[in-house]
Parts: C-alpha cells; sequence; structure tokens
C-alpha cells in the first residue's frame, strides 16, 4: 500500500494511508530484516523495505502492513 510519511507542525512523523483515509502518528521506528517498520499509534505496523536513513519528507512510499 502507499503511504505518505510527513511531519506535522509538532515536527512528529505522521503516516497516511490514502486507501483507508488514515492518518496516525509514528509511536515506535525500528530497523528489522523487513527494513524500517513502524509502529503507528492506532497500533498498525508498516514495514518500509526501501526507505534508508536519513529520508527526506514528505514523500509516499510503498509499504506492506505487518500488524
Amino acid at each position: 500500500m502507499k503511504v505518505m510519511l510527513r511531519n506535522n507542525n509538532e515536527g512528529h512523523l505522521l503516516a497516511y494511508v490514502a486507501k483507508k483515509d488514515l492518518e496516525e502518528e509514528v509511536i515506535k521506528q525500528e530497523d528489522t530484516t523487513d527494513g524500517k517498520v513502524f509502529t503507528l499509534a492506532n497500533g498498525w505496523q508498516l514495514a518500509f523495505p526501501t526507505l534508508t536513513d536519513p529520508f527526506k519528507l514528505p514523500q509516499t512510499i510503498e509499504a506492506r502492513r505487518l500488524a
């Protein structure tokens, strides 16, 4: 699924999933074998296999939902 990553006015990382009309704050970031895994405030975990540090914002990138 396509996910747009951006910072809000307070500097927190947000993830927006257009197909679900969902925008949540990223509360946890991990580096795993699946690439970067972000945990959203609603409990979703999204894997970004092609995201590298440092990443430029805003950007839209392909992600896979883990949980």
